[in-house]
């Protein structure tokens, strides 16, 4: 079979065929790139594997490309890297590559284009395209992965234990593969990650946290935490999120299923946002449930304060999968925290205040947050589904009115602690501290309108109450 070659694509694959011809290097173009053309979506990466020094055929591509494109190299690995009209295009030569049992770095040998492609995860990424003169164009199959595009199985290409084994990665990798294509694992492959999922430990926090974001930036992010589930991969990687499953009864009474709620939720939410980190906040809005379930005989089973403890939770989730500490990571637990205000407002008459309040708390993520809270909305009752979403329209309504009035988003009131100690000639202290908050809290109660001149009467006002006086000129 010969790949359709397009025209944008021709260029670089004549320059990259030139450049091995001259170098007596064979290339071919392998995996991810070939596997997305013949399934029709877009790759913008593309892998050159050739039998000699990838580096030195990326050198040689760069020299005959105009404007010539810098080329990283990565010596330690033998790999180049360079861009090209939209194209990604990393040089590598054919190489052996393994695991020891205990080691996560594999040991990496040269090795020729069948090495290359026996030690490739999946027959769908097994695939080459030759771009020497002898067959270019042609396909270079040599585990019917053509045939398992067509019936959407992912098989290893060789004895998957075997395939597991050297890189544990791989069993993450068949599950994200099946997420994002709607692939099914073929039986031996399935039943081999559940029985090397111990293999797991051995690979960094890092690549299996690359393995997650895709997995969730997938259309149905399910798909793939099921799977991980089921192979008990995810009470490796991910504990918090598997001690979710199941559902306990007592005298009768029984709660649903936090995991498979937390499932439909983040699925639910991902056909109406793209937004990763809002994605993640679903996946952990609900993580806290298992250690914060009671059971009470009048009110049956409770989660009293689950969101506050899931926000603590966050961070060391984060730290734990090499996660970004920084404003993502604050994002996440904000969500977690603020997840069960909104429906806490709909259920009784909505204050200025109570709106003020949320609208300070959150700031540019409110948006956010309420497409949390309605995919939060799980219920399999047509009516109470109708019910909250109308509701959670109205809190919307509310919320823009009140923004436009008091413009909260991002609010800082108008005294600072540094204008207290000025006023006042007071060093930092406890009753700086009492002053501000005072301030803030009359702001967002309506007792004082959101303005300079009210705040500055009030701080007057509330340091008379506590002993403090302005300070007399001389």
């Amino acid at each position: 079979m010969v790949f359709d070659i397009q025209s944008r694509e021709r260029k670089i694959f004549e320059v990259i065929s030139a450049a091995a011809r001259e170098l007596n290097f064979p290339a071919y173009v392998v995996g991810g790139y070939v596997r997305d053309r013949l399934l029709a979506r877009p790759s913008k990466d593309m892998d050159i594997v050739c039998v000699g020094s990838g580096i030195e055929l990326a050198l040689a591509v760069s020299k005959k490309l105009h404007p010539r494109p810098r080329v990283t190299t990565y010596k330690r690995f033998g790999t180049a890297m360079l861009k090209h009209e939209g194209l990604e295009v990393e040089f590598v030569g054919a190489r052996k590559e393994s695991y020891r049992s205990d080691s996560r770095k594999p040991t990496v040998e040269e090795g020729s284009l069948e090495d290359d492609q026996n030690r490739r995860d999946f027959t769908i990424n097994a695939l080459a395209v030759s771009l020497n003169d002898n067959n270019y164009g042609n396909i270079i199959d040599p585990f019917d992965g053509l045939e398992h595009l067509e019936q959407k199985r992912i098989i290893t290409p060789l004895e998957p234990g075997k395939t597991f084994s050297d890189d544990p990665l791989r069993m993450m990798r068949a599950i994200r593969f099946s997420t994002q294509l709607g692939f099914d694992i073929e039986e031996k492959t399935l039943d081999a990650i559940s029985k090397f999922r111990n293999r797991i430990k051995i690979i960094s926090q890092e690549r299996i946290a690359t393995e997650l974001n895709k997995i969730l930036q997938a259309p149905e992010p399910s798909i793939g935490f099921k799977l991980l589930f089921d192979t008990g991969l995810l009470e490796l990687i991910l504990p918090e999120l598997a001690a979710m499953q199941g559902v306990e009864i007592r005298n009768g009474i029984g709660h649903k299923d936090n995991f498979y709620h937390t499932l439909q939720v983040v699925d639910q939410l991902a056909h109406k946002s793209n937004n990763l980190w809002l994605r993640w906040s679903a996946l952990l809005h609900d993580i806290a449930k298992p250690v914060t379930k009671r059971f009470d005989k009048e009110n049956g089973w409770t989660f009293h304060g689950h969101e506050a403890v899931g926000a603590a939770m966050v961070p060391r989730i984060f730290r734990r999968l090499r996660l970004p500490m920084d404003q993502k990571m604050k994002f996440v637990q904000k969500m977690v925290q603020l997840h069960q205000r909104p429906i806490s407002l709909t259920k009784e008459d909505i204050t200025d205040s109570a709106v003020r309040r949320i609208l300070y708390e959150t700031g540019e993520d409110i948006d956010q947050l309420m497409l949390l809270c309605e995919a939060d909305i799980t219920s399999k009752n047509e009516k109470r589904v109708r019910r909250y979403l109308q509701n959670y329209e109205y809190l919307r309504k509310r919320l823009q009115e009140v923004e436009e009035k008091d413009h909260l988003r991002n609010w800082q009131p108008p005294i600072s602690g540094e204008l207290i100690m000025e006023t006042f000639a007071i060093p930092p202290s406890r009753e700086v501290g009492i002053i501000k908050n005072a301030i803030r809290e009359a702001i967002l109660d309506g007792d004082i309108p959101n303005e300079y001149d009210a705040a500055f009467a009030f701080m007057q006002n509330k340091a008379k109450e506590l002993g403090i006086a302005m300070p007399v000129d001389e």
